[in-house]
């Protein structure tokens, strides 16, 4: 498969071989699939990350960023072996990527082969700094678990009843197993759990098993929907019309063009990752007015998750002052990074970034062309205590 080589500047194109001093890294993602858009927006915030932490030079000490770019079109065994491919024949000094979790997870024994970091971004199951994890993986992305217990926290209350459906693969698995963990400690119940195919579209059979569960029990009723890409459960579900068995819908944050899809749904809660208007501080202001300027668009989900991948990467090399992957663990163990979400932490048991997330109630404005979440509370680090799940 071809590789496409970039110069970091943004947007321009190497013509030559890198030169030795240049720090060459990799970014495999999902650019044609499913999850085509996010993988898009992962790189434009990688591109922008490392503009806005280099002070537009494109260099760290002095050497020239250059990325390795690779589609591994959503598929585990394509990602496999575009990872092994940047670290032996492109010579990467160190990885970031993929869209999917499960071709993240078949990345991850290749990390430990060729003994190179693997930063995940934005993959979320838990098994990824969980039970499948390795020394060399770190993952700014936000895991199953710190989705689970912010959603858990912002609609899991005594007295509330509470199903589940979600896409039948790791990502959606380990987001409900992280959810039913989260949502124990709140005094809510998990009442029902269904599974559908990733490429499923006709959601009218486990959304009436779901109804069912729900719909003679005392209180308030949620539907919690924990999905990715395709599909859009939410306006099919709707189209059900659960409000009339007393039942709301609920579901985490989006890319903006799914956004749309909840202005149906007024004063619905949720926790989100990251919405373009909700953190305050230097990164996330440049970041949002630059996208704005170039694009005549704000940043959306993944963007960020692109731009703080960016972040780690400087700020492990300007520390480390070296690419050699034992001196960049010790340096990324503990190590602290601004993002456009503020701070992170990579945890040093399992280098899983810690991370603010948002609970949110849809507000719908005739202006704008999707929902808005608006912040009701941010859920903070220190809130969300978020399990080590790995076993090493």
């Amino acid at each position: 498969m071809r590789t496409l080589l970039f110069a970091a500047a943004f947007g321009a194109a190497l013509t030559g071989g890198a030169a030795a001093q240049d720090i060459k890294i990799g970014l495999i993602h999902g650019r044609t699939g499913p999850l085509e858009a996010y993988a898009k927006q992962t790189e434009t915030g990688l591109r922008m990350g490392l503009e806005y932490a280099t002070k537009g030079t494109m260099t760290i000490d002095g050497k020239k960023i250059v990325l390795v770019v690779k589609d591994d079109q959503t598929k585990p065994d394509v990602a496999k072996t575009m990872l092994q491919e940047a670290y032996e024949d492109d010579k990467v000094a160190l990885a970031i990527g993929t869209t999917s979790s499960a071709a993240a997870l078949a990345m991850l024994p290749v990390a430990e082969e060729q003994k190179k970091i693997l930063i995940v971004e934005p993959a979320v199951a838990d098994q990824i700094t969980g039970e499948k994890w390795n020394r060399y993986i770190f993952r700014t992305g936000r895991n199953s678990s710190q989705d689970a217990i912010s959603n858990a926290l912002a609609i899991g209350k005594e007295g509330v009843s509470i199903a589940t459906l979600a896409q039948d693969y790791a990502f959606g698995r380990d987001g409900v197993a992280a959810f039913k963990e989260a949502l124990a400690k709140t005094g809510a119940k998990l009442v029902a759990e269904e599974y559908a195919p990733v490429a499923t579209t006709d959601f009218t059979a486990p959304a009436q098993r779901l109804f069912d569960a729900l719909k003679d029990k005392p209180g308030r009723k949620i539907i919690w929907i924990i999905w990715a890409g395709a599909g859009d459960p939410l306006t099919k579900m709707q189209d059900m019309d659960p409000k009339r068995l007393g039942i709301e819908i609920s579901t985490g944050g989006n890319i903006l063009p799914a956004l749309a899809a909840y202005k149906r749904l007024p004063g619905m809660e949720g926790a989100t990752y990251y919405y373009y208007d909700i953190p305050k501080n230097p990164a996330n202001a440049w970041l949002v007015a630059e996208h704005q300027k170039r694009f005549n668009a704000p940043p959306d989900f993944f963007t960020a998750g692109g731009f703080a991948s960016a972040m780690a990467v400087a700020t492990a090399l300007e520390k480390a002052k070296s690419t050699d992957t034992e001196k960049l663990i010790a340096t990324m163990e503990g190590m602290e990074f601004e993002t456009p979400k503020g701070k992170m932490i990579f945890r040093k048991e399992d280098h899983q970034a810690l991370q603010s997330m948002y609970a949110f109630k849809i507000k719908v404005d005739p202006n704008v062309a999707w929902a808005i979440p608006e912040l009701t509370r941010e859920i903070k680090i220190e809130d969300m205590q978020v399990p080590i799940r790995n076993k090493r």
